[in-house]
């Protein structure tokens, strides 16, 4: 469809997308790199084929775009930021009661580069 194909390619919405990506992810690229490396870390999420998470890979990519000069970044590129930033929104928005220093809910988000105990 397009719709794929017109993600990202004019300024206007890669300003956009940029933006809300840079706001979902409140974590650096170190920090992510670290808690990718825990138990915990690999321990949420879905899986595919029984290998690494869907979460734990696009943390990884996370930590990728992080560290690539903003000129440098592609359509793939926005594309991704773009799934990013949709997903902590989505998340966020089912935040469940209750202290969440240790929960699967807190630890899902942090594979996509937001802790949400985390104030900017």
């Amino acid at each position: 469809s397009t719709s794929r194909r017109r993600c990202a390619v004019n300024g206007e919405e890669r300003e956009r997308v940029y933006r809300r990506f840079r706001a979902a992810v409140n974590m650096s690229p170190a920090q992510l790199e670290r808690w990718l490396d825990t138990a915990q870390s690999q321990a949420v999420g879905q899986k595919r084929d029984g290998g690494e998470s869907i979460g734990h890979q696009a943390g990884r990519r996370v930590v990728a775009l992080l560290r690539t000069r903003r000129a440098d970044l592609t359509d793939d590129d926005y594309r991704q930021m773009r799934r990013v930033a949709a997903f902590v929104t989505r998340r966020l928005a089912q935040r469940p009661s209750g202290d969440i220093t240790r929960a699967r809910y807190r630890y899902s988000l942090m594979n996509w580069g937001h802790d949400p105990l985390t104030r900017r």
